[in-house]
């Protein structure tokens, strides 16, 4: 909710942002530029088609209080090619990242970067008789613990895709219970006359 003097309410914190846009040249630069006008900084964003290959998902992160979110909510409402906005944020919502990591194989952390491999339930995809490069899946928090564990063995290089959301199912209606219609007894329907009980 935002305030008379455009403060907003509320510490800044990261909004997770669904945008639905059609699949159309020029759209990603359309809403990046929205963004970057307005000096919004887009922390990630992740792209890629729905099962409508017409539909594409754009999933941003972004830092801001409510009056900014709100404002840049109404931005992109005004895009030609946006369909929908929703901030997850406070949405029932399953968010993960996809990270590569590239790391220091020396002899003497070779077990050590396993064990944290498998504690993480990553991959190691690529090995040579320097590096190990590691695959991990997660949501913010899992990615940046291990990343902070394995810096001391020596991080050469991280690749990350950016956050990808999706609500868990109906918002509240599966939540409420569907009462079915009641049928009218025979003596409340008004053009039974003389039924009894």
């Amino acid at each position: 909710m935002s305030t008379s003097n455009g403060s907003g309410s509320g510490e800044p914190r990261k909004h997770t942002i669904s945008v639905l846009v059609e699949n159309r040249f020029g759209v990603l630069s359309r809403v990046a530029g929205l963004f970057s006008a307005r000096g919004y900084n887009i922390e990630s964003l992740s792209v890629g088609e729905t099962l409508d290959p017409a539909v594409s998902r754009m999933t941003l992160v972004v830092t801001g209080d409510e009056f900014i979110i709100e404002q840049v909510t109404k931005q992109l409402h005004k895009l030609i090619d946006v369909i929908k906005v929703s901030d997850l944020t406070d949405d029932r919502h399953v968010e993960r990242e996809l990270v590569l990591i590239r790391v220091n194989a020396e002899p003497q952390h070779r077990a050590e970067i396993l064990r944290t491999v498998d504690i993480f339930r990553a991959k190691v995809v690529d090995v040579t008789p320097i590096s190990f490069i590691l695959e991990a899946t997660g949501d913010e928090g899992k990615i940046e613990a291990l990343i902070e564990l394995l810096r001391p063995m020596g991080i050469q290089e991280i690749v990350r895709t950016g956050k990808v959301a999706i609500t868990r199912g109906p918002k509240t209606k599966a939540a409420r219970k569907v009462e079915q219609p009641k049928r009218p007894r025979p003596v409340d329907d008004p053009r039974v006359v003389g039924f009894a009980d």
